[in-house]
């Protein structure tokens, strides 16, 4: 079942962890990619509100804990009112695309990409979201 008949019992995702190796970088490039500034929230991370979740870049090292991590396994996806001009953004950033925009078999139409980090990002353009409803 995808959607819950009591929302007042369904969690919310509200945080996301986007593991990075230089928060500096992730900051400036994130910012730039998402047409943001975000907020520094610690010496390790830093968050951008995203409507209804936060994405947080976090460099462990830089928030003083003695351990790395590895890119995310798969894609996080974020939905957005123009997507050519994202698009355009993770191009001038040098962003890996690893496809152009297109239309999906299930009615998306998107773009994926990796960031410097090695993280798998999808773009979808708001009005094609798809969640299986």
């Amino acid at each position: 079942m995808v959607n819950s008949s009591n929302d007042n019992l369904t969690p919310k995702l509200y945080r996301v962890i986007l593991p990075v190796n230089d928060i500096e970088k992730a900051q400036i490039f994130y910012s730039k990619l998402l047409n943001m500034e975000g907020k520094r929230v610690s010496s390790g991370r830093h968050y951008f509100y995203c409507r209804g979740a936060i994405l947080a870049c976090f460099e462990p090292r830089a928030d003083g804990d003695d351990f790395d991590l590895p890119p995310n396994p798969d894609h996080i996806y974020f939905s957005v009112k123009n997507l050519n001009d994202t698009y355009g953004r993770a191009k001038q950033l040098g962003t890996e695309i690893l496809d152009g925009i297109a239309k999906r078999p299930w009615g998306e139409t998107s773009f994926y990409m990796k960031d410097p980090f090695g993280n798998k990002i999808c773009f979808v353009l708001e009005e094609t979201v798809f969640t299986g409803e």
